[in-house]
């Protein structure tokens, strides 16, 4: 059965979609682009995308599922170095919850983040519940009190038990955890594709959001007790985490970074 269908009444016979294509699936035909009857069509839906007239259309990649750009308005690229370079990773955060609307709409966005070969893989566990992130933080805390790896995070153990400040996801309300398949190779990359994707969007929810890197490496090791917790399958394993909430307080102005280190060949 046939991947591709074509419109020939629209087709320019460009080849476009067959340049395009990053794996071959298409050839020039009699009477236009077609499939070669392979399984390696990885679905990232450059094929219909780029027809300049609406043409061609995709089965694992439909075309009234894309989106026209053509009303979309371009950022310049002052605006988008703007966008880019407001983020800041946020450690203090309200104490009020996010809208499960707004959750949602943030992984929504995050799935849409490019992964290796368009493999995706990727799903959420949404954290609501403060207790969960508070049970989380005593078990992370136990857990790297006996590790070797303690005298990294020393002050935040410290600071954990002797001030009761948490130092693992900073009184964030929410905790947004990805997992995938233990044998997904690409799992890993993806899921920091995905959570940029959604750190960089969050602020135009006026959220803000930091990786929780300490409860990653104690929830990475095997049977870690944050996987029961969290109630993650037996074949999966969390490959990522981000804390997400209102930010307590407001940024005046841009960071810079340490100076650009390039070399051109």
């Amino acid at each position: 059965m046939s991947l591709i269908t074509v419109d020939e009444s629209k087709c320019i016979k460009c080849e476009l979609c067959i340049k395009e294509c990053p794996v071959a699936v298409l050839k020039m035909g009699k009477i236009g682009p077609e499939d070669r009857e392979t399984t390696t069509c990885i679905a990232c839906g450059h094929c219909v995308a780029i027809c300049p007239n609406a043409a061609i259309d995709n089965k694992k990649a439909p075309l009234v599922q894309q989106v026209d750009l053509k009303d979309f308005p371009k950022l310049n690229a002052q605006q988008a170095e703007h966008f880019l370079r407001s983020r800041r990773s946020i450690r203090n955060y309200k104490d009020e919850s996010v809208s499960r609307e707004k959750l949602a709409k943030l992984i929504d966005i995050a799935r849409l983040a490019p992964t290796a070969e368009n493999s995706q893989g990727i799903s959420f566990v949404v954290v609501e519940n403060k207790q969960l992130i508070e049970e989380a933080t005593e078990i992370t805390i136990q857990m790297i009190e006996n590790s070797p790896l303690r005298h990294l995070v020393e002050a935040a153990v410290r600071s954990y038990r002797e001030d009761g400040v948490d130092s693992i996801f900073r009184g964030a309300p929410n905790l947004i955890i990805t997992i995938a398949d233990k044998n997904l190779r690409s799992a890993r990359d993806n899921s920091v594709s995905f959570l940029t994707y959604l750190e960089l969007y969050a602020p135009s929810l006026g959220l803000g959001s930091c990786w929780a890197g300490i409860f990653e490496y104690c929830a990475s090791i095997e049977h870690s007790p944050l996987l029961k917790l969290f109630n993650i399958p037996e074949e999966k394993k969390i490959t990522a985490a981000v804390m997400v909430g209102y930010p307590k307080y407001s940024y005046k102005r841009l960071v810079d970074r340490n100076p650009l280190e390039v070399v051109f060949l």
